[in-house]
């Protein structure tokens, strides 16, 4: 093979995560960052086979479980709300549809998707679908470029965020749910457990609420087992 075509090669490559994930980039990452150790810049493919990694979770599969504080320090299981068996059914019976958005305060598109999924929260407010995002942006502290990132919860309530905030303080949801580390993105699971929907990136264009929303009502109709 030539130089010209190895350096080709190479090209594409290097640039076919970019071509794929861009538009979903965070802003603040967007730039070149430097190695920092065992952490890697979240948000921007290191490899190959980590840009092709978001195929991890499909529809169909099985939600993970997590168990995660929320600003109170107060946990919050995924199996409390939704699953065959549920992990508090003395206190909890009542299965739910469970909406779980990945975010951090320094990510861009998660701040433009997020008043839609408040206008959502706010609509379904008394029926069976639960609402969490998961910050992620504790578990960057140590990215350059987004080390000064403001705190989820103040940040969120002055822009009038008020949906539960779970805190992945080490980044192991994240792993499981997102392993590409390309943000926002969105689950949206069943009254089984079993993600229907994923949502990656967060585009304008589309009509985000009617989609969900049509999801939703979907699931909140069907049986257990359906």
């Amino acid at each position: 093979m030539t130089d010209r075509k190895v350096l080709s090669s190479l090209v594409v490559w290097i640039l076919a995560p970019w071509f794929l994930f861009g538009n979903l980039v965070p802003d603040p990452l967007a730039q070149d960052a430097p190695e920092t150790g065992k952490q890697k810049p979240v948000g921007i493919p290191q490899t190959k086979q980590e840009a092709f990694q978001d195929i991890s979770l499909k529809p169909g599969d099985e939600a993970p479980k997590f168990a995660l504080p929320d600003l109170d320090g107060d946990y919050e299981l995924l199996s409390k709300w939704s699953g065959v068996k549920l992990s508090r059914p003395a206190t909890q019976p009542i299965r739910h549809v469970v909406l779980v958005s990945f975010f951090a305060t320094w990510c861009a598109p998660c701040m433009k998707e997020l008043p839609h999924l408040q206008n959502l929260y706010e609509k379904y407010q008394g029926e069976h679908v639960k609402f969490f995002l998961i910050d992620i942006t504790e578990a960057t502290r140590s990215v350059p470029g987004v080390e000064n990132s403001p705190e989820a919860g103040p940040f969120l309530r002055k822009r009038g965020i008020t949906m539960p905030i779970l805190i992945d303080v080490y980044g192991k949801a994240l792993e499981q749910y997102v392993p590409s580390k390309l943000l926002p993105r969105l689950f949206v699971v069943d009254k089984s457990r079993k993600i229907r929907l994923i949502k990656r990136g967060f585009r304008e264009e589309e009509d985000f609420e009617g989609e969900l929303s049509a999801v939703i009502e979907k699931l909140l109709a069907e049986k257990v087992g359906e």
